[in-house]
């Protein structure tokens, strides 16, 4: 299903079930008018108000900022890799072959077959850290003739190790489980007395008004914490970074 249209229909759902809580609470709860809660329930919800907007904000630019530090990773990594494969066209014929063919090897596995894994959590082939191992054996045991190819084989052993830095980043993204259960708990709780209990606390609104305030603020926390479901895992959801990094390494190398 298209994200707008799930993100839509939970917001809608959020706030069909928040006017109605709300229609049956001044219908059958108390009497229509409520206005001496009004001072008690205003200071109430502007500190818990306050306090779960602080908790959603933090949230949200956490989880931003882990979708942008995985973009930059991935395209860390794969022009790392570029660079090792031309430094290493430097050093003697066959090590040159290999390392070329191992890193054209290496950015299919990260596309084709790692890729998918991170999206859905599944357990990564080896194949990737094997490749990796194997270029840096290559490059360590060229025999490097003069100061040029000195410099070339230090500069591709510098560059693999720029790739392995980013590739173990890239999968911490990936394993970091998202919001951890705590979080989750104390998000919907926290939306659950935000939207639905103290609203309902106040009087002296007529009841149509009443079941728009009450159900426009449920659906727009609601629509917060889609964005927060859609933002745990950086290689999949709504915001996801897809693989055009080693696309294009594959394109460089080819």
């Amino acid at each position: 299903m298209n994200i707008f249209v799930a993100g839509g229909l939970w917001v809608a759902g959020a706030a069909l079930v928040g006017g109605v809580i709300a229609y049956l609470v001044r219908r059958f709860g108390w009497d229509e008018g409520r206005p001496d809660n009004n001072d008690a329930a205003g200071q109430v919800f502007t500190i818990v108000g306050g306090l779960h907007a602080v908790l959603v904000a933090f949230v949200l630019i956490s989880l931003f900022d882990s979708v942008g530090s995985a973009s930059q990773d991935a395209q860390t990594e794969a022009d790392s890799l570029v660079a090792a494969t031309w430094a290493a066209d430097a050093l003697p014929g066959e090590t040159k072959d290999r390392v070329h063919q191992l890193a054209v090897a290496y950015a299919q596995t990260v596309e084709q077959r790692e890729w998918p894994r991170l999206a859905d959590g599944g357990e990564l082939p080896a194949n990737g850290w094997t490749q990796l191992d194997q270029m840096r054996q290559a490059v360590a045991a060229a025999e490097a003739d003069g100061d040029w190819q000195i410099d070339r084989k230090t500069e591709a052993s510098d560059q693999l190790w720029a790739v392995y830095q980013a590739r173990q980043q890239r999968l911490a993204n990936a394993g970091g489980g998202g919001v951890g259960a705590v979080v989750w708990f104390a998000l919907i709780l926290g939306s659950l007395i935000t939207a639905i209990l103290l609203p309902n606390l106040f009087g002296g609104t007529r009841l149509a008004a009443h079941i728009i305030i009450v159900s426009t603020l449920a659906g727009t926390i609601t629509l917060l914490l889609f964005a927060i479901y859609q933002l745990q895992n950086p290689f999949s959801g709504g915001a996801r970074v897809p693989p055009e990094a080693f696309t294009s390494a594959l394109e460089r190398l080819a």
